[in-house]
C-alpha cells in the first residue's frame, strides 16, 4: 500500500510542479510538460513492478503512436481559447482528438499497426 501511496504522490507531485512553474513561465512550463516525464516515470513504475520487458517496450511503442494525434489540439487550443471560453474549447479539442485517433488508427491500419 505504501508503494501504490508513493506512485500517486510521485506522480501528483509531477502535474503540480509542472502547473506552477506554468504560472510563472508559459515557454519553460510548455517545455517541461512536453517532456515525456508521465511517460518515463510510467516506464520506470513499470520496470519497478517487475512488469516483462515486453510490456514496458510496448508501453514506449503505443505511447509514440498515440501522440501524433493529439498534436493538432495543441494549435486548436489557443485559437478556440479566446473565442469560446475555457470549458467549450476543452470539450472541442477532446472531440477533436477522439475524431483524430479514430482517423489515425484507420490510416496505420493500412499499413498494418492496429492502435485500436
Amino acid at each position: 500500500m505504501t508503494w501504490i501511496i508513493t506512485k500517486y504522490l510521485l506522480t501528483a507531485g509531477m502535474v503540480v510542479f509542472i502547473s506552477e512553474v506554468a504560472k510563472r513561465s508559459d515557454r519553460l512550463g510548455g517545455f517541461i510538460a512536453a517532456l515525456p516525464l508521465m511517460t518515463l516515470l510510467t516506464l520506470v513504475w513499470l520496470y519497478v513492478e517487475n512488469q516483462p520487458e515486453e510490456k514496458i517496450a510496448n508501453h514506449a511503442y503505443y505511447t509514440f503512436w498515440y501522440v501524433i494525434p493529439t498534436l493538432p489540439m495543441f494549435l486548436l487550443f489557443p485559437c478556440l481559447l479566446p473565442r469560446l471560453g475555457f470549458w467549450m474549447t476543452m470539450v472541442t479539442c477532446v472531440v477533436v482528438m477522439v475524431f483524430c485517433f479514430g482517423l489515425f488508427a484507420a490510416v496505420m491500419k493500412v499499413f498494418e499497426i492496429n492502435l485500436l
